[in-house]
Parts: C-alpha cells; sequence; structure tokens
C-alpha cells in the first residue's frame, strides 16, 4: 500500500526512557497522523530521529492493512453424528454417578 506524504502528518517531540542527556536535548520522538483514516502511530525507541522514523511508518503501514483485511464470514456446521452421540453417551454416564451417589432412605 502506497502512502503519499500529503496523507500524513509527521510530528516530533522529545522521547522519554532511558538514553540520558543525548535523548533528553533531542527531539527524537516520532508521531505520524493518517489524515484519511485518523490512525496515529508513534516510536521512540531509538536515540535517532531517522530510525524512529523509519519504525513509525512500517507500524503505520502494517495498521493500515490490518484495516484493509478483509475478515472472512464463519460458515457455521452442524455437530457431527458421532460426536453428538459422544455428548450424549457422556451425559447418561455423568448422570447415572450423580444418581449413585445419592444417600437412599429405607422406609
Amino acid at each position: 500500500m502506497e502512502i503519499r506524504e500529503s496523507d500524513i502528518r509527521v510530528e516530533f517531540f522529545r522521547g522519554s526512557g532511558p538514553g540520558g542527556q543525548h535523548r533528553n536535548v533531542t527531539d527524537s520522538a516520532v508521531r505520524i497522523r493518517h489524515l484519511p483514516t485518523g490512525i496515529v502511530v508513534q516510536a521512540n525507541e531509538r536515540r535517532s530521529q531517522s530510525m524512529n522514523r523509519e519504525l513509525a511508518m512500517e507500524r503505520l503501514r502494517k495498521a493500515l492493512a490490518r484495516r484493509e483485511r478483509v475478515v472472512k464470514q464463519r460458515i457455521a456446521t452442524s455437530v457431527p453424528h458421532r460426536e453428538r452421540e459422544k455428548r450424549l453417551s457422556e451425559k447418561r454416564a455423568k448422570a447415572e454417578r450423580r444418581k449413585q451417589r445419592t444417600v437412599r432412605s429405607d422406609d
């Protein structure tokens, strides 16, 4: 998918976290807004602004691809005959065990 420069707005800001003095004085974090869809991604892992920009563009591509993907409708299927029989036999066995646990009173 092609992302046009006119469709995005790039902002730079100071990243937080480890990195020392270099990170505290440079605006190396990048936030990219895709204007047509309103998707916002950001990257501030690296100390380099250009590396963060590449990382943010990759995240934007993934987000747009995820948005375009069509989820296939699940086709409901019936329970197979053998499985239905198995469930019923398990139910009967459980009921039988429960019945044997009850205390019988001698009247």
